[in-house]
């Protein structure tokens, strides 16, 4: 029963990051770009460390497992947001869905003043 399971979990994740790489190379701008390539590749990542946890069943690679998805969980959706963030504030044009767009202009924490544009 377990291989069923641990191949199973296996190629449920390839299946995840296949997604995430078709989602990158498909999308039409950076910030659904980085969409697809946060949330699944993270589930993806995720899935196939569960895979791997479950084959081995030991305590230490279950604990190592457990780490690396904490730590895949934690940094996988910071990185994404300074990506974005980036992507916004150099003034990458968006998706509207029929045609790129440029980005709102940029506005102060207080939202009184617009900020200066990156060269």
């Amino acid at each position: 029963m377990t291989p069923w399971i641990v191949g199973t979990l296996i190629l449920l994740g390839g299946f995840f990051a296949f997604v995430a790489g078709l989602g990158v190379l498909r999308l039409p701008d950076v910030f659904t770009r980085m969409h697809a390539s946060t949330k699944a590749g993270t589930l993806g990542s995720a899935v196939i460390l569960a895979g791997v946890a479950v084959q081995f069943g030991t305590l230490a690679v279950v604990s190592k497992v457990l780490l690396a998805i904490l730590f895949i969980l934690l940094t996988a959706p910071i990185a994404g947001h300074m990506i974005g963030r980036a992507a916004q504030r150099t003034g990458v044009p968006m998706w509207d869905g029929r045609r790129m767009v440029d980005p709102p202009p940029l506005v102060s924490r207080e939202g009184d003043a617009p900020l200066e544009e990156a060269p």
